[in-house]
Parts: C-alpha cells; sequence; structure tokens
C-alpha cells in the first residue's frame, strides 16, 4: 500500500516565509505612502501642538480649535463653474470669489448667500483673488502668469481684463500648476502669492493702494511641506499666513517666519465636517478670524473658532 506523504509542513513554511516578506513590503510601502502625505510631519507638529502654552495658542490662529458651522453649502447655478478662491473685504464686510471654468466673480455674504455675479471678460483661468488696502480687487490668472487690480463697486456689473492694469508674474515651474493663491497682507504691505506645485512662496511689496512696482521676491519657508498649494489667506491679527492645499487635504498655519504654528484636516468627522472637503480651492479669514473655503465644484463652508 503506497505511503501518503503530508504536504501541510511545507506549506507552513513556505507561508511563514512568505509573511514577514509581505509585512516589509506593507511596511515599506506605508512609509512610502506616509512620507508622500506629509503624514510624518504632520504627526512631528500634532505632537508639537499638544506643547504649547495657553499664551502661544491665543497668539496664533490655532486651527484645532476651528468647527465648521456651515458646512458644505451648495452656490446655486455653479456647478460647471469650478470655484477657485475667496477673499473677505473689510471694506463692504462681503466675501469675494473667483470661477476659474467659467470666468466670474462674485459676491456672497458671510452666510453664503451669492448677492451678484460679475463676468471676468479676458480672463482664462483666474485662481486666486485678493482684497488690497484701498479695497481693489487682485485677480491672479494661472495660465496667463498675470496679475491684474480691478475696481468693483455697488454698480459694476462686468469687468474687462483690458481695462485695469497688470502685471507679469512670470514663468512658473509647470506650466499648468502656476500661481495659484494670493492673500493680501495688511500687517506688512505686501501681497503674498503662491506657486501650486511645488509649492512656493514669493511677496510683492505694496501700500495696497498705489500700482505694483518692481517685481515679486521669494519668501524662503523650509515649512512648506504638502503636495500643492491651492490658496492663501492672511490673519490680519496675528500676521500669520494660511496655506491650504486641496491634495494634502490640509490647512497649514505658519508665522512670520514661516514656520509651522498648528494645521487642520479638511477629512470628514474632524473639526465638524459631516464628509470630507470634496477639492478645497480657496481660503480668507475676517476680521473676526472666521474661517471661509470653498471647493470644487461649488460648495462653501465657515468654520468659528469655539472658547477655550
Amino acid at each position: 500500500m503506497p505511503t501518503s506523504v503530508s504536504t501541510s509542513a511545507p506549506s507552513k513554511r513556505r507561508f511563514y516565509l512568505r509573511w514577514p516578506f509581505a509585512v516589509a513590503v506593507a511596511a515599506v510601502i506605508g512609509y512610502g505612502v506616509a512620507v508622500a502625505m506629509h503624514w510624518d510631519d504632520r504627526g512631528m507638529l500634532w505632537v508639537k501642538e499638544r506643547f504649547e502654552t495657553s499664551a502661544e495658542r491665543s497668539e496664533s490662529v490655532w486651527l484645532p480649535n476651528y468647527r465648521v458651522d456651515i458646512d458644505a453649502k451648495v452656490l446655486p447655478g455653479m456647478e460647471d463653474d469650478e470655484a477657485s478662491d475667496v477673499a473677505y473685504s473689510p471694506h463692504t464686510r462681503t466675501l469675494f470669489a473667483v470661477m476659474g471654468k467659467n470666468p466670474f466673480l462674485v459676491e456672497l455674504s458671510l452666510q453664503g448667500d451669492v448677492l451678484r455675479k460679475i463676468p471676468l471678460a479676458g480672463w482664462s483661468n483666474p485662481e486666486g483673488v485678493a482684497v488690497l488696502e484701498d479695497g481693489g480687487i487682485a485677480i491672479t490668472d494661472e495660465r496667463q502668469h498675470d496679475l491684474t487690480v480691478v475696481k468693483v463697486d455697488a454698480q459694476t456689473v462686468s469687468l474687462n481684463h483690458a481695462d485695469f492694469p497688470s502685471y507679469d508674474l512670470g514663468e512658473s515651474v509647470k506650466s499648468n500648476k502656476g500661481f495659484e493663491g494670493i492673500a493680501w497682507d495688511p500687517m506688512r504691505q505686501r501681497l503674498v502669492i503662491g506657486e501650486e506645485r511645488p509649492p512656493k512662496l514669493y511677496t510683492w511689496n505694496s501700500d495696497g493702494r498705489s500700482p505694483l512696482k518692481g517685481q515679486k521676491q521669494v519668501l524662503a519657508s523650509d515649512d512648506l511641506d504638502l503636495r500643492n498649494l491651492s490658496a492663501l489667506a492672511v490673519d490680519p491679527r496675528t500676521g500669520h499666513l494660511l496655506v491650504l492645499s486641496a491634495d494634502s487635504n490640509m490647512l497649514l498655519e505658519l508665522d512670520e517666519q514661516a514656520r509651522q504654528v498648528s494645521f487642520m484636516t479638511l477629512l470628514g468627522g474632524f473639526n465638524g465636517l459631516q464628509s470630507t472637503i470634496p477639492r478645497a480651492e480657496g481660503v480668507t479669514m475676517d476680521d473676526q478670524g472666521n474661517l471661509y473655503m470653498v471647493s470644487e465644484p461649488n460648495l462653501f463652508y465657515r468654520f468659528k473658532k469655539k472658547q477655550q
């Protein structure tokens, strides 16, 4: 009678030989993903945040304390327009947002209600918007690599690119990943301009009233470790810079030396968000410290700081 040979032992050995290899592969892949997503940096910053004193937190924006109070409000009739950025105007106490796919400027209330739409003739792909010292509105065009300062009043019904002064921003490293964000810094009297990928910051000194002179200057930052830069905002109270990244699902706070201070994830379940913000493209802050965001295709968010 033939003797049967058991195959269970060799199979077990092969399993145990494969198991360490599979774990090693998973660990390498996990580490690569963590580095690519900058989870390692966020983890270090999260630990650092735990040691910040109450005084240090009060001197910053301190994003962990923000909670959404208007969550994914739909901007009606703008499903195909792609919200690109938003800026707060202290002159009108309203918001101005730019739409990139079908270029126009839209004025919003602080509750995200549409007040009016202003067509932008001559713009190709407006991506950034900022309200200057005198109420002028700076608009960056990613495709045309320029910055245009327009005037808007209660009677404005349309804007033509050729009617206003424009300033060449120069070529970006990647033509379709160009100058994406812009913010007015009233404390330092300058514009801050952001390049999308790789993320990079520039400044352009101005009094916010006169025509721009000179050229943009590089603002060095070793802490700008985000997958892309979608938008910029400046807190008028602290002067700290807020950097939005759609690809990283992150809002990052930088201090006056462009060092990381705090961050806020835009994933569902955090900071009161029911769902992940689909693609956050614009951010601004008012003089009361309230945060506003817009996301593609046509969503509006407002965040308020909870009482400590």
